[in-house]
């Protein structure tokens, strides 16, 4: 199970842990969008560009929470998906992609979650809200 980063109060004194996301999501713009919005609402992130890259985060960082874009080059989501399950069945995964028709199947694919993409990402914020809170009970 991942470790949360500790936050720290104004005296010094270790807090509530942080949550660490980490972002799967091809497009770079995108990317830096769901960073800083993520940590503007006080997680953590990490970001992943591909699958491989997803894969080395999940196995040599502590990850809470994964978002994971569906259409990537190389290895597509639903591919990745697969792979995050086999490596760790408890990391919660968001499907955050463009395409609302895959809405229907994102249980199918063990996911956690499902939010289309859009240019106000408080829905995509609020999930991994949710998501990390559900973790920790």
């Amino acid at each position: 199970m991942a470790t949360a980063t500790m936050e720290r109060g104004t005296g010094g004194e270790q807090t509530r842990p942080r949550t660490t996301v980490l972002i799967v999501e091809d497009e770079a713009h995108l990317r830096v969008l769901y960073e800083h919005e993520l940590r503007r609402n006080g997680f953590s992130t990490l970001a992943a560009a591909d699958g491989r890259d997803c894969m080395d985060n999940l196995i040599f960082m502590d990850v809470d929470v994964v978002v994971l874009d569906l259409r990537m080059p190389g290895m597509d989501g639903v591919d990745l998906l697969s792979r995050i399950r086999g490596e760790d069945r408890s990391i919660p995964v968001i499907i955050n992609t463009a395409y609302s028709q895959y809405a229907e199947n994102y249980r199918t694919w063990a996911a956690d979650a499902f939010v289309v993409k859009s240019s106000d990402v408080s829905e995509l914020v609020e999930t991994v809200r949710k998501v990390a809170a559900a973790r920790t009970r």
